[in-house]
């Protein structure tokens, strides 16, 4: 099979980011703001939102909205859980310390070490995505 990739030294990927489909942009937002400390760019800029772009440092998490949808729990149904976005990160430890204190943030899997060399905690977010933060120690 021919790698389309051979075909140009133009082309190259530069990043990927995930996209949650939500019944509601706006606390959708809150949540992150709130407890991640991301920025919110929602599209328009006044409710009912259609898409928005959250970021935090280097990352990018877009929502879109389809009012009533409600995310299938899929976490237990496969050992290891299902994961939604992997995050890479520096301070994982602290961030947990941080995420530990707050009622609205659920801790799926508290901080723990990974066969693979990754320190991780999960959370889900409101609309049961699930994002692991990791941290190579």
């Amino acid at each position: 099979m021919k790698d389309v990739f051979d075909d140009s030294s133009k082309v190259e990927l530069r990043s990927a980011s995930p996209v949650f489909l939500v019944a509601d942009i706006a606390s959708t937002m809150r949540w992150y703001q709130a407890n991640l400390a991301f920025s919110a760019d929602p599209f328009p800029e006044t409710p009912p939102h259609a898409f928005c772009i959250l970021r935090k440092d280097d990352v990018e998490i877009m929502l879109q909205q389809l009012g009533g949808y409600e995310k299938p729990d899929l976490y237990g149904k496969r050992a290891g859980g299902v994961w939604n976005v992997y995050l890479r990160m520096k301070g994982v430890r602290e961030l947990f310390q941080s995420l530990s204190k707050l009622p609205d943030v659920k801790v799926l899997e508290p901080l723990h070490r990974q066969p693979y060399g990754q320190t991780e905690v999960v959370v889900e977010d409101p609309n049961g995505y699930t994002l692991v933060f990791a941290e190579e120690l």
